[in-house]
């Protein structure tokens, strides 16, 4: 230590210090305050940018689960009643095969295929999920969901076999088919001649029951494909917010350990401080 008076070199570095001291273990118990590793930009610039970036796709992606999960609901709608129309179909193969009885009440039979094909009519043109009708939209239109990064994409384009052609109200590749059992005569269950027109109704019958089978089998492939992009989107999530974590989250256990070693210091460094602040009065003995 020089014997300058003016300037007390040594208190400055030790206050110098003390503020150092201060600044880190306000910092420490901010963070144990907040159990936020990154209060402001300035904590850590570069770490900032990417975690608001991960942050920004993460809302994305849990945007897309919101659409795949949509989407799965809207496919179980459009399920649930194909599946029904399926069972209807059933019914009507029944009857057909009933008409062969020569016995058989064919009128009755007949009033019997008509109700059960315009209702069949009825829940094709009726299915809707969220006012949107499933079972009739217009060929290749499908539903479109976001289910990934803004690119990708997935068209739910299960119905392009029952599509909408506005002729009588029925589905395009079911239009005649169906019409056919909604208008149907008892004549054309007669034995007399009917052979020929029961085998038609029957050949209808199975286009009408490949046509809805293609239908529940793609809705079949599409909930497969959004299973797995949900699968993969909780991964990518996982990852994601492992990775902002790391970034934004403060470790609870070493931020204390900074805080203790703060106070620690700041007690120290105050009596040094306070002692190296008197020092210079050491000079007034060579008055003496």
């Amino acid at each position: 230590m020089g014997f300058r008076v003016n300037t007390n070199v040594d208190a400055l570095k030790a206050y110098y210090q003390l503020q150092q001291v201060n600044n880190d273990t306000a910092k420490a118990q901010l963070r144990l305050a907040s159990g936020k590793r990154i209060n402001n930009v300035a904590d850590d610039t570069s770490g900032f940018n990417i975690g608001t970036s991960l942050r920004g796709k993460v809302s994305v992606m849990q945007g897309a689960q919101g659409n795949i999960a949509a989407a799965k609901n809207l496919l179980s709608t459009a399920e649930g009643s194909l599946l029904g129309i399926n069972d209807l179909l059933v019914q009507i193969e029944g009857k057909l095969s009933d008409s062969t009885n020569p016995t058989a009440d064919r009128t009755a039979l007949t009033d019997d295929v008509k109700s059960i094909a315009n209702e069949i009519n009825s829940i094709l043109t009726s299915t809707k999920f969220n006012d949107s009708k499933l079972l009739t939209s217009a060929s290749g239109q499908g539903f479109t969901f976001q289910v990934g990064e803004s690119t990708d994409t997935l068209k739910l384009d299960y119905a392009s076999t029952l599509a909408s052609t506005g002729g009588g109200g029925y589905a395009a590749n079911i239009s005649v088919t169906l019409g056919s059992f909604a208008n149907l005569t008892a004549t054309s269950l007669m034995t007399t001649g009917g052979a020929s027109s029961i085998a038609a109704l029957q050949t209808a019958l199975s286009s009408l029951k490949s046509a809805v089978s293609s239908s529940l089998g793609k809705i079949g492939n599409f909930s497969q494909r959004l299973d797995i992009k949900d699968q993969n989107l909780n991964t990518s999530i996982t990852n994601a917010q492992s990775s902002i974590s790391r970034l934004f989250d403060a470790d609870m256990a070493q931020e204390q350990l900074n805080a203790t070693r703060g106070s620690i210091l700041q007690q120290a460094g105050i009596s040094m401080f306070a002692q190296l602040n008197f020092a210079p009065q050491q000079v007034l003995q060579l008055f003496g």
